[in-house]
């Protein structure tokens, strides 16, 4: 038998290995409110740990990512983890449909895993309208040190958190949805919570890596640098084909990676995001600084596109896979062959939007999604019936009125499936689905028939986690149901979410194996109808 300092040392290496596998990164986030001047005028703001934009959460892929919440606010608050696949484990999505709010004075931990993901993301406050006052923060997960990436490392790494924002407080916004009324125009656009003096130092003949995230509430951003080129590499945990771009579009929700080489004359350069799609364009101005040089930004700001939708969607189809590249694992990311996996399941979604009982509403299939006041992943959890109905929203199209429902879409584990967003209105769309991935195969105007599969790209497909879908047009995508769990399908248009342009689907089996989805965690907030209930092991 071995003796006991033997035993503790055997221990001690075997949590060292499981560390290095897989090691744990903890985080104390206490969330507050506190006055804010993004616009020059005060205004109330979430802020995490004391800052707007939060902390920047850096991983690596495989990592545990543990974070301990404590909501200081006077409302119930939940952070949801944009991009973030929360592997066999939607209770942690941190949506309504999933995980219940933090009550005011009470905190919740939140495990995650960044399981085989890379790439850049984000977070952001779920509940109500608080998105609208901030507490949404940078999220890298890096590739493992002996896993390749497909360009020298930069000599810097920046996260740009760009997006619109509206001066009034996120209560008043709130208000005038609960109303039923549409939300203006907002006032402005915030480079890292700043409009107009955001900047960043370079040096000459470096090269630097900027992740820009599109995090506003409702327009489409055009970002660009005065003079130089900046090449696409990462979309949302894709290596891409390296292809330079003057400007790129960014839609709601989305995440790219460029790299910019510091390749002019030392001096500062203007850097200008603008809305995209609109006939008022907003726009705000940061800097790119060289460093050792006093020379100050000048001449015209480089234009952009504004209302060009072919433009955008040239640009969108000309995003590949670079199939030879390594992704979170070592073999290829073109290894998976998705265009050769046949699909099981059609399921085509439109928007639409209309009045309900005199309100504002928007809806998926002419349902109108609201929540329920027990999570449906608790209600499965707890074999709780009467909180929602799969099948509750129609699969395509059906051309009925608008009406309200907990709508949820079921779908079998370790199926193949194709989703369709159809957009029969005069804006942007852009759809984001939580737990997963998918193949954005096909986009194009008109209306999507089944020969549109004709023109599908089956090869090099860009995988990623939102998609955009032009006026009038279509978007196909392909997903491989490999994520037991209840998942929030929704628009990041956010006043349309919030008013039920939102559904979720439920990817099921009927095994109840830990290997197929983990238990409700026992630190799990419980509500509504699963409140008393105790967590069990499977």
């Amino acid at each position: 038998m071995a003796s006991p300092p033997l035993k503790l040392a055997v221990l001690f290496l075997c949590l060292a290995a499981a560390a290095a596998d897989s090691p744990y990164r903890f985080f104390s986030w206490n969330v507050t409110y506190g006055t804010i001047y993004p616009l020059g005028v005060p205004q109330q703001g979430i802020l995490i740990n004391g800052k707007f934009p939060g902390p920047e959460i850096y991983s690596v892929t495989n990592d545990n990512i543990i974070v301990n919440v404590f909501n200081s606010l006077n409302e119930p608050f939940l952070i949801h983890w944009n991009g973030v696949q929360n592997r066999r484990n939607s209770f942690e999505d941190g949506v309504l449909g999933t995980t219940c709010p933090i009550p005011p004075g009470q905190n919740f931990t939140y495990i995650l895993q960044m399981k085989d993901q890379i790439g850049s993301f984000f977070y952001f406050p779920s509940l109500a309208f608080h998105k609208a006052a901030g507490g949404f923060g940078g999220i890298r997960i890096l590739s493992r040190p002996l896993i390749p990436v497909p360009f020298d490392p930069p000599t810097d790494d920046y996260t740009l958190l760009v997006g619109d924002w509206y001066k009034s407080n996120h209560t008043t916004l709130k208000a005038i949805l609960d109303r039923g009324k549409k939300l203006p125009f907002p006032d402005g656009i915030l480079i890292n919570g700043h409009a107009n003096t955001t900047s960043f130092t370079v040096q000459q003949g470096k090269t630097y890596r900027l992740r820009i995230c599109n995090v506003g509430l409702q327009n489409s951003l055009n970002f660009r640098i005065q003079g130089h080129k900046m090449k696409v590499v990462e979309i949302e945990g894709t290596h891409t084909l390296q292809i330079s771009y003057s400007s790129v579009d960014v839609h709601l929700g989305q995440c790219m990676s460029v790299l910019i080489t510091a390749d002019q004359p030392p001096q500062d350069y203007y850097i200008v995001v603008s809305t995209r799609f609109t006939s008022q364009v907003l726009s705000t101005t940061g800097f790119l600084r060289y460093a050792n040089s006093n020379k100050a930004a000048s001449g015209p700001l480089p234009g952009g596109p504004t209302t060009q939708i072919d433009w955008s969607i040239n640009q969108a189809r000309s995003f590949r896979t670079n199939l030879t590249a390594s992704g979170p694992r070592p073999n290829p990311q073109g290894s998976y062959h998705y265009g050769m996996i046949n699909t099981t399941k059609t399921i085509r979604l439109a928007s639409s939007a209309s009045q309900v009982n005199g309100k504002q509403r928007y809806a998926l299939n002419s349902v109108s999604f609201v929540a329920p006041d027990t999570p449906m992943k608790l209600a499965d959890y707890f074999n709780i019936g009467g909180v929602y109905r799969v099948g509750s929203i129609s699969e395509s199209p059906n051309g009925a009125g608008m009406h309200l429902d907990t709508s949820v879409l079921g779908a079998d584990y370790r199926t193949f499936i194709e989703i369709v967003f159809e957009n029969y209105e005069n804006i942007v769309q852009s759809y984001h689905l939580s737990g997963y991935s998918f193949w954005v195969v096909g986009m194009d105007g008109g209306q999507w028939t089944s020969a549109s599969r004709s023109q599908y790209n089956l090869r090099d497909a860009v995988s990623r986690c939102t998609v955009q879908v032009y006026p009038k047009s279509w978007s196909a995508i392909y997903i491989a149901l490999d994520n037991v769990g209840m998942w929030n399908l929704r628009s990041e248009f956010w006043a349309r979410q919030y008013l039920g342009q939102q559904t979720y689907l439920r990817v099921y089996t009927a095994s109840t194996s830990l290997r197929d989805e983990y238990p409700i965690p026992k630190n799990a907030l419980l509500c509504g109808r699963a409140k008393g209930r105790h967590t069990r092991p499977f």
